[in-house]
C-alpha cells in the first residue's frame, strides 16, 4: 500500500487538489469530499499507469505542516 500526500486549494465554486510526490496528478470537485474521492481515484489510476508501463512507483515524500504566526 501506498500513502501520498495531496494538497487541497479553493478555487472559484470548487476545490482542486494534487499530489507533490505524483506530477501530473490532480483532480477537482465541488466540495473537499468530492475533490478527496476524485483524487483517490486519480492516483489510484496513476499508479496503474506506471505499473502499465513499467515504471517506478514514486515514494512519497512530501510533508506538510501548518505554521502559526
Amino acid at each position: 500500500m501506498h500513502r501520498f500526500p495531496i494538497v487541497i486549494e479553493k478555487a472559484d465554486g470548487n476545490y482542486s487538489a494534487y499530489s507533490p510526490d505524483l506530477p501530473g496528478c490532480v483532480a477537482t470537485g465541488a466540495t473537499i469530499e468530492e475533490v478527496k474521492k476524485n483524487m483517490h481515484e486519480a492516483i489510484e489510476m496513476h499508479i496503474k499507469g506506471l505499473q502499465e508501463d513499467k515504471l517506478p512507483i514514486p515514494d512519497a515524500c512530501s510533508m506538510a505542516e501548518y505554521v502559526a504566526v
